[in-house]
């Protein structure tokens, strides 16, 4: 049963990619990603009602109820799809475990953007999806683990975009630094369509999928930068893609190479080299730049290009965050006195230092009665 007059609010944070974009969409390749501390609010009421607001869209108290056993939220508004999506998992997942699903109100918003509403390249739909699935289970009294949440939301999210690595869902379900390999968009679509129920694939072992929490050496200076310019990954992805598929030597080269750079990156984490670290993410860069240059794709653009350059000048290493070609750049340097005067150089180069941090924690919950 549902508890009465509460409201249960659902902070989830974002993700930056820190290596192994692009290599993370095949098999068994390793990325690291990371949550940051700008946060997916979601709030669920107990209402006779049934209504979804989306603020940050100027969407507001749309109605939902069902058709032909699915949810349907009543708008012509395709940016409501993730929501309807993840309604729905969470609807299915409830009535297997034998739970009565009642009406609520739900209300989502984001600060995973800058003032005027461009997006940083966060991961913000993977964290409303995070965000309105543990709402939705906790709402009606179901334990919803991390993993659980993860399986939950990447169904949702694949199905919503047909595509994706699942990193950021990753990021906003476990939260802190994770290494992790993906599940395979493809055998994730193709399970869920022949498996009898969504607790039967949430129980199933996914052989692609892993995640690990892993951490930083203290000594070591994160810095995110923005560039100013939102990214389309689907863009750069069809690129890619024509890439592997006719001239399959030179990006199975960038796949070796990408490997053996997050190899890099992760010895140096657990040996807590600082060095050997920044090695790695330099390597990720030099690949990333020649997989865009081969695909015709414009990963590393001037100013991320300039990002990286000012981190290298200043005895450290930088390189684009996730599909590049806009958004967020990564640096990390080897003191705090450095990263003043990267500040500096970015700001005066048109590029924005973020305040992000590791956010510890995976999506968490509170109630208020």
């Amino acid at each position: 049963m549902i508890v009465t007059n509460t409201t249960l609010t659902i902070k989830v944070p974002g993700k930056l990619m820190i290596a192994g974009e692009y290599a993370i969409l095949e098999a068994y390749q390793r990325s690291i990603v990371m949550a940051v501390d700008r946060f997916v609010y979601a709030k669920i009421t107990s209402s006779s009602e049934s209504h979804v607001s989306l603020p940050k869209l100027n969407l507001e108290n749309l109605s939902w109820n069902f058709k032909n056993e699915n949810i349907h939220i009543a708008t012509n508004d395709k940016r409501v799809n993730f929501v309807e999506n993840a309604m729905n998992i969470a609807y299915r997942y409830i009535i297997e475990q034998g739970q009565t699903f009642t009406n609520f109100d739900l209300s989502v918003t984001s600060e995973l953007d800058d003032e005027s509403g461009i997006k940083y390249g966060l991961g913000s739909s993977a964290a409303v999806v995070t965000a309105v699935v543990k709402a939705i289970i906790e709402k009606h009294e179901i334990p919803c683990t991390p993993t659980l949440l993860f399986k939950l939301a990447a169904i949702a999210h694949v199905q919503s975009q047909g595509s994706g690595s699942g990193a950021d869902v990753a990021a906003s379900s476990f939260g802190g630094m994770l290494t992790y390999t993906s599940f395979q968009a493809e055998w994730l679509l193709e399970r869920t369509g022949n498996a009898t129920s969504i607790t039967e694939m949430v129980e199933q072992d996914w052989p692609y999928f892993s995640v690990k929490a892993v951490g930083l050496p203290k000594d070591i200076q994160m810095m995110i930068g923005w560039t100013g310019n939102p990214a389309s990954t689907k863009d750069f992805i069809k690129k890619i893609n024509v890439l592997k598929v006719h001239k399959s030597g030179l990006y199975n080269q960038f796949i070796e190479q990408s490997s053996n750079a997050v190899k890099m990156i992760i010895q140096g984490i657990e040996s807590n080299e600082s060095k050997q670290i920044s090695n790695g993410i330099a390597s990720n860069r030099k690949a990333l730049a020649l997989l865009g240059k081969r695909a015709e794709a414009d990963i590393e653009t001037l100013l991320l290009k300039t990002l990286s350059d000012i981190a290298e000048q200043n005895g450290g290493a930088g390189k684009p965050s996730g599909a590049g070609g806009g958004d967020c750049g990564i640096a990390f340097l080897p003191s705090k006195e450095k990263v003043n005067q990267v500040i500096q150089e970015w700001e005066e180069a048109g590029i924005k230092p973020l305040s992000l941090s590791v956010y510890p924690d995976g999506a968490k919950s509170s109630t208020v009665s």
